[in-house]
């Protein structure tokens, strides 16, 4: 019997900590050990039966979440999932929080069209399960409906656009680099965007994040880096010394007119349980870009963008994932590797080097 992965739920709002048990229950693989409304009495709850996860809400009474989750970080690190409210505001709270430790952000479920509370719960629930797995350090110290979780079917890219037609692409004078990432990936991209020159190849990344959340991510790494980074928006070009960042909820595709590169950011179904899909950007990678192309693919829970990378690869894209050690969840370049879509393996702080010394080859 595989074990269940054991939550703590810390929110002020009796409603949202219903909501978030019933959400979470309505997984086999979960079960909510307890609830609390506030750190103190989270706290004792950590103390009487460690949990696998937390989900921490941010804004509480007596103390916020962010001051709680570094407290957690210094003292005991468990797995924490942040939890809020769709605002620009809390967003860029959200942003500190992944800073300060956090393995991931989900929304709060809100209660509307079924179809959309089921996609809000098999998100929170794929992104507790993928943070039981997280490897996780010490930080020094500063609705029901988802009964049909079990059910609902996995979609491949084929629902969003047709496979590759086999054809290599030709190859131009100019490359695009194409990202995947979940899991830990916030802090992963950081670091490897910081040591890219403001020349650097254009880039185009999904990170798995919910909606608004990826505007403050995109924001912030602006600030931080020597590349122009920014969220897409509907016919961006694809430029050198610039990053597109997907929005979240929405799918992200590469094309291709004449010898230029823009993106199209558009709505559709889940593909591999993301809206952004790795898949679909590596497979538009693969359609548009040939071996123009370079995928990389990066920490984080799951099979998404395995199969996309593969296509690259076929294509005559080179291809590389992040190694394990290096990696807060090993899962999404483990699986990369296993369907023989990787060209090479590399450690995060190697990933940089090798963009920039595949642009020197071409």
């Amino acid at each position: 019997m595989v074990k269940k992965v054991r939550v703590l739920i810390v929110d002020d709002s009796a409603s949202v900590r219903q909501t978030l048990t019933a959400v979470l229950e309505g997984d086999p693989a979960i079960e909510v050990i307890g609830t609390a409304s506030d750190p103190f009495m989270a706290a004792k709850r950590i103390q009487e039966d460690l949990p696998d996860v937390i989900t921490l809400d941010v804004e509480m009474p007596r103390m916020d979440g962010i001051t709680f989750l570094r407290k957690i970080m210094s003292q005991h690190p468990i797995p924490v999932v942040m939890c809020s409210s769709l605002t620009e505001a809390g967003s860029e709270t959200l942003i500190q929080a992944l800073e300060a430790g956090a393995v991931d952000v989900i929304l709060k479920p809100r209660i509307g069209a079924a179809d959309h509370l089921a996609e809000s719960a098999l998100r929170i629930c794929e992104v507790v399960k993928s943070a039981a797995h997280a490897r996780v350090k010490s930080v020094r110290a500063q609705p029901r409906g988802s009964s049909s979780l079990g059910t609902q079917a996995k979609l491949t890219a084929d629902a969003v656009l047709p496979p590759p037609s086999g054809k290599a692409m030709a190859r131009t004078t100019e490359m695009v680099i194409c990202v995947g990432a979940s899991t830990g990936g916030t802090e992963a991209l950081r670091e490897m965007l910081e040591r890219l020159p403001a020349n650097s190849p254009g880039m185009v990344i999904v990170q798995h994040m919910p909606e608004k959340f990826t505007a403050a991510f995109a924001k912030r790494l602006n600030g931080l880096c020597e590349v122009e980074i920014k969220e897409a928006e509907d016919g961006d070009p694809v430029l050198r010394g610039h990053v597109l960042i997907a929005p979240g909820d929405k799918h992200m595709l590469l094309e291709r007119q004449g010898a230029r590169y823009h993106v199209s950011v558009r709505n559709g179904p889940l593909v591999s349980r993301h809206r952004p899909s790795v898949d679909v950007l590596f497979r538009s990678a693969a359609r548009s870009a040939g071996s123009n192309a370079m995928g990389v693919i990066m920490t984080g829970m799951g099979d998404d963008g395995a199969r996309g990378m593969l296509e690259m690869h076929q294509a005559g894209a080179y291809t590389i994932a992040q190694d394990e050690a290096s990696c807060i969840v090993f899962g999404m370049p483990k699986e990369a590797i296993a369907h023989g879509g990787v060209d090479k393996i590399v450690p995060l702080d190697q990933i940089a080097r090798e963009i920039m010394a595949e642009d020197h080859r071409r």
